[in-house]
């Protein structure tokens, strides 16, 4: 019940998290008709961006090892922005409203962003 209760808590962040990324950053939208559309559409966004997070990025960390440790970890912005952009070209695909223009500044901003407000959010919130 624990682990189930804490998915729904990150879930629920991670969506508000892109709801932010939509208004603060530039070339990231989210177009509906309604609020209700609005929220199944952010949290079936924010469950996409965590499924391709935990099935891509150990493989991609692993892989990428080296590229890790010679850049100092900052080819992970590029990674991250990179995962951003699939998340969303898997919900356009998908018939979701949610659009990223393009690599820069946009995937990459984005990216940060919600990996930020996430991280504060779940530090506030997801305490047991």
């Amino acid at each position: 019940m624990n682990f189930l209760k804490g998915l729904l808590i990150r879930l629920a962040i991670t969506a508000l998290a892109f709801w932010l990324a939509t208004l603060l950053i530039p070339g990231i939208r989210l177009e509906s008709d309604s609020v209700t559309q609005t929220i199944i559409t952010l949290i079936l966004v924010a469950a996409i961006f965590g499924v391709v997070n935990a099935v891509l990025q150990p493989v991609i960390k692993t892989v990428g090892c080296g590229f890790y440790l010679l850049t100092l970890g900052l080819i992970a912005l590029v990674v991250n922005g990179l995962l951003f952009l699939l998340t969303s070209w898997i919900a356009e695909q998908a018939g979701l409203a949610f659009e990223v223009d393009g690599f820069w500044p946009a995937a990459v901003l984005g990216a940060l962003f919600v990996s930020v407000v996430t991280w504060i959010l779940g530090a506030v919130l997801d305490r047991d």
